[in-house]
């Protein structure tokens, strides 16, 4: 995993805290308290996967990383069912590249291991 993987969700991090500013300068506080931390916390698992002290904990934090990944496509459906939420289709987009990515990156490491 490269420095591509690092930007992409660094990028989308910013995304994210850009979105949720909307949100809370729109009174939006439910999604926009809770969206920032697995929004983010998505590259920083990634940055920390990178200092793994074995294959088997990188994988392990990936792991990690798809689960806030699946939270943070959680919270943007929630977004984009709700009538009074802006509609998040660019980052829902996003997400679900990034997760298709971390499956493909967590699964070519497994098939590493064997």
């Amino acid at each position: 995993m490269g420095n591509a993987v690092l930007n992409i969700s660094f990028e989308f991090a910013l995304e994210i805290i850009t979105y949720c500013e909307l949100l809370e300068n729109k009174k939006r506080f439910v999604i926009a308290r809770q969206l920032p931390k697995s929004g983010t916390s998505i590259g920083a698992n990634i940055r920390e996967a990178q200092s793994a002290e074995s294959k088997t904990d990188f994988i392990h934090k990936l792991k990690i990383t798809a689960k806030e990944a699946d939270e943070t496509e959680y919270w943007l459906l929630l977004s984009k069912q709700s009538k009074s939420y802006q509609d998040p289709d660019i980052l829902l987009e996003k997400i679900i590249s990034r997760k298709k990515l971390l499956s493909k990156i967590i699964s070519t490491s497994k098939n590493s291991l064997k």
